[in-house]
């Protein structure tokens, strides 16, 4: 058996063990209140027993079971680097667990009604019994996050308040823009066009000008409003939906269960990716993916939907890669579109300029430029023996590479982001179901998209998806996309393409991209989805548009 953290604080406790493959929380307050949360190492939902006032309270239920998963972490994981993160962010775990906690305990009877900037829901609030002089603090009887009132005069709403003190948000999730409306944020939109309407903020920000801080997954310190850390109702963004949590519960479980990452440079945790990213499926025209979205569209600038033509037909939605033509207009893609739908309204998605600028170096033909210190940078340090040995002289050097600082996981993880951005503007469509088209990251946009759409009850938004140069691994269960579309997904991949067969290869420390050798597609997918193989038509990754015709 291993132990992790019995601090105390206020004479409540959380112990956190490992015995075998199993994992468990304790909690007890100075009342006499405990519960115990527990499970194996790989669940997502722990089973919870004891006091019913702390089991109910999603905040502090996750926050205990992401204690527990990361004291196992901090023992299982193989390097002192990675033990000493997980130890950090068990700590804060801990922290923040045996807090509510002590809340809890010091409940009164007083309660208030405003939107909770945690899990954006109209709420309940029930007051915590403060020392006088010290800012009134509430819970969420929704969430169970702690809340303090929004610093706007005459605004009715509720502040997140914050673990470590001298964080707390202060103003309202609205007069922060960490989400445009409160009361808007479920709305549906039109057409794609309107989706700038959608995220117009109906209050002013107060907090421009301000720095937020708050503690990232790996124990570090995250500075600016776009950090998932740095607002709840963001960071529960796989936590909330994967693990039926809101407001701060979702964050400590979703970041605990993403397991760490740069999110200032872009990562999502070792976790990251497309798999943990379409978790946020459920919950896609939301208050909770309104903030998501907002969180996303502020970190990349460069987002935007541009309507390139209009028409009668099915709508069609086209997404560009990292080797396309830049600025606005058709690019190209106007002959490969235009044949296969002459009718339809067109609409192209322009995402991540920064990211995509920084994995420049690599040529159309799949040689690299743009200099070794450059390259160094560019690629996974996972690549082993045999992928480094693909790129020749320069493997040793990119074996060496650390991910985190590597331009290509940036402009994956962005594309990944890119691919939820979308997935809720679809979601929120009155317009479709669409086609979706896309390129090489942007086929991985148009996937992750569609994975998370795919969890929705209603029907699907998706009629029909082509696939070119995916930049997506090739081997995973892809039942879920299949269960995206109406009809059927094209995936249209080349031998040729020495990008992916070279590049993507190293850089995914050995996996086989999509758009190179195709899905591996378990039975179930076969029928909605189909791998074309276009390698006589198609000598290089930027050739697709060119040579490829759409069934």
């Amino acid at each position: 058996m291993i132990s992790g953290y019995s601090e105390c604080m206020k004479r409540s406790t959380a112990l956190a063990q490992v015995i075998g493959d199993q994992i468990r929380c304790t909690v007890k307050t100075p009342s006499g209140k405990a519960i115990v949360v527990s499970g194996a190492i790989d669940s997502i939902n722990p089973s919870i027993e004891g006091s019913p006032e702390l089991s109910r309270n999603q905040a502090l239920v996750s926050n205990a079971w992401a204690f527990a998963l990361c004291t196992a972490k901090k023992v299982l994981l193989s390097t002192e680097e990675e033990q000493n993160k997980e130890a950090r962010t068990a700590k804060v775990h801990h922290g923040t667990t045996i807090w509510i906690a002590e809340y809890i305990d010091q409940l009164t009877g007083a309660s208030i009604v405003g939107w909770c900037s945690s899990c954006i829901c109209h709420s309940e609030h029930f007051k915590v019994k403060r020392p006088v002089g010290v800012l009134p603090t509430w819970l969420c009887d929704s969430c169970g996050s702690p809340t303090v009132a929004c610093m706007v005069p005459n605004c009715p709403n509720m502040a997140s308040k914050n673990f470590k003190a001298g964080q707390d948000r202060k103003y309202c999730a609205e007069h922060r823009h960490d989400i445009p409306s409160f009361e808007h944020a479920d709305d549906a939109i039109e057409s794609l066009n309107d989706y700038k309407d959608f995220m117009s903020y109906s209050k002013p920000n107060f907090a421009r000008g301000t720095k937020l801080i708050a503690y990232s997954a790996l124990g570090a310190i995250v500075v600016g409003p776009l950090s998932l850390v740095a607002a709840p109702a963001i960071g529960g963004a796989a936590g909330a939906l994967v693990g039926g949590y809101s407001g701060a519960a979702a964050t400590s479980f979703g970041l605990a269960w993403l397991g760490g990452g740069s999110l200032a440079a872009g990562g999502l945790g070792m976790a990251g990716g497309t798999m943990v990213l379409t978790a946020v499926g459920s919950a896609l025209g939301s208050g909770l993916s309104a903030s998501i979205t907002n969180s996303y569209v502020q970190e990349d600038k460069s987002f935007h939907i541009e309507m390139l033509k209009g028409g009668t037909g099915v709508p069609v939605v086209v997404c560009n890669g990292f080797l396309s033509e830049r600025g606005r207009g058709w690019g190209e893609w106007k002959k490969i579109v235009t044949e296969r739908y002459p009718d339809s309204p067109v609409y192209r998605v322009h995402w991540g300029a920064k990211e995509l600028k920084h994995i420049g170096f690599v040529a159309r033909d799949g040689a690299v430029r743009g200099g070794l210190p450059v390259v160094v940078q560019g690629l996974a340090a996972q690549a082993g023996r045999e992928a480094a040995k693909r790129l020749g002289p320069v493997g040793p050097l990119l074996a060496a590479a650390e991910a985190a600082r590597n331009p290509w996981h940036v402009a994956r993880n962005r594309a990944d982001k890119t691919g939820i951005i979308l997935a809720d503007i679809l979601a929120r469509s009155l317009e479709g179901p669409f086609v979706l088209i896309g390129h090489s990251l942007g086929a991985r946009i148009v996937t992750v998209a569609a994975q998370a759409l795919s969890s929705r009850k209603e029907r699907p938004q998706i009629e029909t998806i082509h696939l070119l140069g995916n930049a997506i691994r090739s081997n995973t269960d892809w039942e879920k996309l299949a269960g995206a579309v109406n009809e059927k997904v094209y995936n249209y991949h080349s031998g040729r393409d020495q990008v992916l067969k070279k590049v993507y290869f190293v850089a995914q420390g050995g996996q086989s991209a999509a758009g190179y050798s195709g899905f591996v597609l378990p039975e179930r997918a076969k029928a909605k989805i189909e791998n074309i193989n276009v390698t006589e038509q198609v000598d290089g990754h930027s050739k697709y548009q060119e040579h490829v015709k759409l069934r």
